[in-house]
């Protein structure tokens, strides 16, 4: 035969084979001792963490001729025909390419047939939420009263999108990711088995891009065996077969950040673009560095909560006190955002470089936090720099007797609202993109008693205009040179104060635009990089 992928070859053969779904195995197991076997089951979780292997198990432990400890012997015949593929009394149906009616038809006939062989017919349905509507309804009827020799195991990645009478006629489990030092773990037992020279803090790398799935973990394993035949699998080795950058690339471009350091934070960039790593997955690997960062700095023992080893939880710590809270929640937020702007980006490497510079010079940057120009000003004053650099950031932050006096105006009268109501469009003008003075046509004005009402047709409206509330009640007074305080209200709230005060809605004060049209301008806002929840 040929060569067996590991992560075929190591499939568990047995419940205590399983890793890190103790809570499931026990379970499974107290029921095949106690006889309260089940006739339908939902194994959920994400990829890699043993659903199938487990149901394959389960299948096999019912249909032992000799069980012990509710364990499979894995020598009986009926075991032996289970791990060749020869037994007729286990089947497995793949739901995304078998997920008409006509398959679960067919499956339903089948069911009506008792085992030749043993005591049950074991159907185990993979990805079972990729069956259509119809198959789901088809299957219902079956799977709430089969024979008393059939068990269903549905085994799932997207539990959401199984409906609810097909969930409530099943015993549903839960697989976990598996914890990093449970695959690092198993690895090392596994290469030791197979006579492959692999060191701990390569099994660590593994099983930290791993995401908590065994298969992926033995995958990634398989190419560095590969790709390093006959050599001792290092840390540097999986770092360079997967792609990802040396943890202290980490502490170094988050220290460039803390100490608004750019050019140390343009050549990090420059290295790792350089040996040719996988840069979305360095971003996503710093916002995790990020992430531990902020937990280092909380009180109490985490190390369990911390994607890092022992002996680097120290060097967290460490940084972790150089750098205010504020600035680390900000750096994971605009980190986060920048990740799912770029996603599909052509030059991702210019734009992280732009990014950069930003986050490092906060003074130049007029949507930079206040927080962040603070802690700029304060590194300056740390490092006896603030001398040097007086007169640039005398430049970037006017004094406050130099800020230019605003005019004096005149509260609006009832006839200013009147006239905002009837020239309103004229303050599209006075917003900066023409995305922007689009989704202003979605609002309309209104009038109730002596106030002016900005009124918006949904919630998504209301929240995008409460945000820009200063830049509106600026556009008003600039236009029409009166001091307004205009309410920013839903469409319902004020028809509803509307009608208690004049016994009627206003019809006027409608935006003309369709509920699909605002849609659209919301999805072109995205691209301007305004956000709208």
């Amino acid at each position: 035969m040929g060569y067996t992928a590991l992560y075929r070859k190591f499939r568990p053969a047995s419940f205590n084979e399983v890793c890190g779904q103790e809570h499931i195995v026990r379970t499974l197991k107290n029921q095949l001792v106690s006889s309260r076997i089940s006739h339908a089951y939902l194994f959920c979780g994400t990829r890699g963490t043993g659903k199938t292997s487990t149901a394959k198990i389960f299948a096999k432990a019912i249909s032992c001729l000799s069980p012990k400890d509710g364990e499979p012997c894995n020598d009986c015949e009926m075991c032996r025909a289970i791990d060749s593929g020869r037994s007729f009394n286990i089947f497995e149906i793949d739901a995304a390419s078998n997920n008409g009616v006509d398959n679960i038809r067919e499956l339903r006939d089948e069911v009506a047939y008792p085992p030749a062989v043993g005591k049950y017919k074991v159907y185990i349905i993979d990805e079972v939420h990729m069956l259509s509507l119809a198959a789901f309804n088809a299957l219902l009827k079956t799977l709430e009263e089969p024979p008393s020799y059939v068990v269903f195991i549905l085994a799932t990645t997207d539990p959401q999108k199984v409906p609810v009478t097909i969930l409530s006629r099943c015993q549903r489990f839960d697989f976990r990711r598996i914890s990093g030092q449970t695959i690092s773990q198993t690895l090392l037992e596994y290469m030791k088995d197979e006579n492959i020279d692999i060191t701990k803090d390569a099994a660590d790398v593994i099983a930290g891009v791993s995401d908590g799935a065994m298969r992926d973990a033995l995958s990634i394993l398989d190419r560095c065996i590969s790709f390093f035949y006959g050599e001792k699998i290092t840390r540097d080795k999986v770092l360079e077969v997967i792609g990802a950058a040396d943890k202290s690339v980490f502490f170094e471009i988050t220290e460039a950040f803390a100490d608004f350091d750019t050019m140390k934070a343009l050549d990090v960039i420059k290295s790792v673009f350089d040996s040719g790593r996988d840069i979305n997955r360095f971003i996503n690997e710093l916002v995790i560095h990020l992430r531990n960062l902020l937990l280092a700095k909380q009180e109490g023992e985490l190390g369990s909560a911390l994607d890092y080893s022992e002996e680097n939880i120290s060097g967290l710590k460490e940084q972790g006190r150089r750098i205010e809270q504020g600035r680390l929640i900000e750096l994971i937020s605009e980190l986060s955002a920048f990740m799912n702007r770029t996603k599909y980006s052509d030059n991702i490497r210019t734009a992280f470089e732009v990014f950069a510079v930003r986050l490092t010079t906060p003074q130049a940057d007029e949507d930079s936090s206040l927080l962040s120009r603070i802690e700029y000003l304060e590194k300056l004053a740390e490092n006896n720099l603030l001398s040097a650099e007086k007169q640039t950031t005398a430049a970037d932050i006017p004094k406050e007797a130099e800020k230019p006096q605003k005019p004096i105006v005149e509260k609006a009268v009832p006839e200013d609202i009147q006239r905002v109501i009837r020239e309103f469009g004229r303050i599209k003008e006075h917003f900066k993109y023409s995305s922007e003075q689009a989704f202003l046509s979605a609002v309309a004005p209104g009038c109730i008693g002596d106030r002016l009402y900005i009124v918006c047709p949904n919630a998504a409206v209301l929240d995008y205009f409460l945000k820009k509330e200063s830049e509106l009640v600026s556009a008003l007074t600039e236009v029409f040179e009166k001091e307004f305080d205009p309410v920013i209200i839903l469409r319902e709230d004020y028809d509803r104060q509307h009608m208690s005060v004049y016994g009627r809605k206003d019809s006027s004060a409608q935006s003309g635009l369709s509920d699909r049209q605002i849609d659209d301008i919301k999805n072109i806002i995205k691209y301007d990089n305004i956000e709208v929840n």
